[in-house]
């Protein structure tokens, strides 16, 4: 038997080929049985696995390994620690004794008293206990008779009991958890809740990971006093500019609303005295992104539900509207229409930009819900399709006998065929080409006058009976008006004494404008949408509008070879304006059209504010104020207000037979850290018009190392509710 020198490791080409190094303070070899010994500070390397150990000794000829006394394992961020260990050194399997084990990327701590490592990455560890807290004693843990854990896959436990410190609150004989850090198929953490409409409510998704770019979701929901819901999510991503996410769920309602007080106050809603006699209940959304040849675009959104309080009843968990909304608009920049709204907007658009032209396809479908299954007619207006094109403002030509002198010239024209179900349908092409001659004044001011021409011509399809028999199905327009803008710009550059700011420009734009449109009959021409009637227009507005930018420096003192790197931002916006009607002229409180005025404040700093306002001349009052301020500090306090007043007013989309009902409203949200743990919530909005609170919400979050509670009460008109939502790291949301 030979000794070998102290902190010396074994240089056996057998063990040094596999990738083991041996390192010790003392080192024997028996070469008749082919046996290492390693005594003192033990340390064993193999690639990325670091074994420490008392002692240990490895068998050459068996490929096997024992370590004993203070045994630490570490393969990359993930720790197992015991008594003892038995290894095989030619598989990487082996028996951890009394040990802990600790996986980094979920914070999943498993205790037990033998963990087995069966494979590459699989565990089985018995009389096991799993948590993500810290600590001898957690706060919440899982024991369980036997654990099976697949890292990148899942952990099964059998005879499991949910504990909260020491003391056992819930038995399950069989229990799977996520041990995932990439991504891949599997079950999705489930979502569990109750209601006093549905009932116990349980979900478990499937994420199905289809391909690099492809996946689907599936869910299963359990709605105890409903019924059985099931939905997909698919999401596709070719590029950063084409993708797409498709959205089905559905199922079978046992409860329905057939317009009883009874079914209604139980069932259904009385917000648009519209019963929901159906059963059969689902929704589908999607929007698609997808680029074109000749780098054009297309866009499709399609909303289809089947009754107007689908989306009202299942707004929230894993397939809601809110949730559904949010995706989209992360993803898309666009959002859906309010889930109030029982008319839903389809859409197909296929546009392309070039420098001064842009083309611009719509297939607009609106989908009335309330309409398409209660009621023996739909005379909801679609347009199939409208194609516009617009030529931005360019120069045209040089104005004889002055020189530097261009004449410009736009365009906007756009052809509709307009269709619906019941009612008049037809075509509708309207051009309107405009043409600038701007004028340079005394080097300070410059004069824009314009002059459009709008030709519009109809033609209503021959098969409608409910146009005037005998009337001339083509019709056209012809009118002008003119435009003139006088405007200048006045700025300022301040130097400021700020570590942050090394200057501000102070910008003024004013602007005086007047437009002129000639009073014209139009009683004989079809009625489609608005643009079918042009208002008589003899107005002059006044405007201002200023801006204030500042310069800081990025890259610090030092310039490099093209100088120091700047940053700007332009923290604040102010525009107001005032109209005059002339056609109101014979009284000045109607000429003077209300007053507006608009703020955007976003400095570098905690606040934000912004508002706007119209002021009446002839009622004296402010007819439409909205304000509000935001701000969030260094510890986490967040303070959003909002004021709301804005009148009743016809809705610019009456085509779809909605008018909206605006309200004057204070909005209060309140988020307050109290501790390190807790924070409180609370949120009010009142009706300044009725003097009656429209919603009331109060809550609080408490975080722990390894778990956070939400809990929240909200009353809503007779409505009350209270809601919880319990988080347990590393296992997912519980409550709703």
């Amino acid at each position: 038997m030979t000794n070998a020198a102290v902190a010396q490791k074994i240089s056996d080409p057998e063990l040094t080929n596999g990738g083991w190094q041996i390192f010790a303070d003392r080192l024997t070899y028996d070469p008749e049985t082919r046996l290492y010994k390693a005594l003192g500070n033990v340390l064993i390397i193999q690639g990325q696995k670091e074994l420490t150990a008392d002692f240990a000794t490895l068998d050459q000829a068996a490929k096997t390994a024992k370590a004993e006394g203070n045994v630490v394992l570490v393969s990359g961020g993930d720790r197992m620690s015991g008594r003892r260990l038995e290894m095989n050194m030619s598989d990487n399997t082996g028996t951890l004794y009394d040990g802990f084990v600790f996986i980094q990327e979920n914070q999943f701590r498993i205790r037990g008293d033998r963990i087995e490592k069966t494979g590459e990455s699989t565990y089985r560890i018995h009389e096991a206990s799993l948590t993500t807290c810290e600590g001898d004693s957690p706060d919440w843990q899982i024991t369980g008779k036997e654990v099976d854990v697949t890292l990148e896959g899942y952990g099964y436990v059998s005879h499991a009991a949910f504990r909260v410190r020491q003391m056992p609150m819930l038995y399950m004989p069989w229990f799977m958890f996520p041990a995932k850090t990439e991504r891949q198929s599997g079950l999705l953490p489930p979502l569990a809740t109750y209601s006093s409409r549905n009932g116990i409510e349980y979900t478990q998704p499937y994420f199905w990971a289809i391909s690099d770019n492809t996946d689907a979701t599936f869910y299963y929901q359990h709605l105890q006093e409903r019924g059985e819901k099931l939905g997909v999510e698919y999401r596709y991503m070719l590029s950063q500019d084409s993708k797409g996410i498709l959205m089905f769920d559905g199922f079978e309602d046992r409860r329905i609303d057939d317009g009883s007080r009874e079914a209604t106050e139980d069932w259904g809603y009385d917000h648009d005295n519209a019963p929901r006699p159906n059963d059969d209940r689902y929704w589908f959304r999607a929007k698609f992104d997808q680029e074109m040849p000749g780098g054009a675009m297309a866009r499709l959104d399609l909303d289809v539900v089947s009754d107007q309080d689908y989306l009202r009843e299942f707004s929230s968990g894993y397939m809601g509207y809110d949730a559904a909304e949010e995706h989209f608009f992360s993803e898309f920049g666009r959002d859906l229409d309010d889930e109030n709204n029982p008319v839903r907007t389809n859409r197909l658009n296929i546009n392309k930009i070039w420098n001064y032209h842009v083309v611009n396809t719509d297939l607009v479908w609106y989908d009335d819900v309330i309409k398409r299954r209660q009621s023996d007619t739909n005379d909801t207006l679609q347009r199939l399709p409208r194609v516009g094109y617009s030529a931005l403002k360019q120069p045209l030509l040089d104005v004889p006998g002055f020189s530097n002198q261009m004449l410009f010239a736009s365009m906007d024209s756009e052809y509709t065929y307009f269709f619906r179900e019941d009612g008049l349908t037809g075509h509708r092409m309207d051009l309107h080409p405009r043409i600038y001659l701007p004028v340079r004044l005394y080097e300070s001011f410059t004069l824009e006058p314009s002059l459009g021409f709008r030709q519009t011509a109809w033609y209503v399809d021959g098969d409608r009976e409910d146009y005037t028999a005998g009337a001339d199905r083509y019709k056209h327009r012809e009118m002008y008006d003119i435009g003139a803008e006088l405007s200048t710009e006045l700025s300022r550059v301040f130097s400021v004494d700020s570590e942050n700011v090394e200057k501000i420009k102070h910008l003024i734009i004013p602007l005086l404008s007047y437009e002129y449109v000639p009073e014209s009959d139009q009683s004989e021409f079809p009625f489609f949408d608005e643009n079918d009637r042009y208002q008589q227009q003899n107005r002059m507005a006044l405007s201002l509008t200023q801006f204030l930018t500042s310069r800081s420096t990025v890259s610090g003192p030092e310039e490099k070879d093209d100088g120091p790197e700047h940053r700007y931002n332009q923290f604040l916006r102010f525009y107001i304006e005032q109209g005059y009607d002339f056609n109101q002229s014979h009284d000045p409180d109607l000429a003077f059209e209300p007053l507006f005025a608009e703020l955007d404040f976003t400095p570098a700093s905690p606040v934000t504010l912004r508002a706007d306002a119209q002021w009446s001349h002839e009622a004296d009052k402010f007819i439409s104020t909205n304000f509000s301020v935001h701000y969030r500090s260094s510890r986490g306090d967040r303070l959003h207000a909002e004021y709301r007043n804005n009148r009743e007013y016809e809705s610019e989309v009456a085509y779809r037979n909605t008018d909206q009902q605006a309200r004057e409203s204070l909005y209060l949200e309140v988020e307050t850290p109290v501790t390190r743990r807790l924070t409180l919530l609370a949120d009010y909005e009142r009706s300044l018009e009725t003097d009656e609170s429209i919603e009331t919400g109060l809550g609080f979050r408490w975080r722990s190392q390894c778990w956070a509670l939400q809990v929240r009460y909200e009353k809503e008109g007779e409505d009350h509710d209270i809601a919880f939502m319990i988080n347990l790291y590393g296992l997912g949301d519980f409550g709703d």
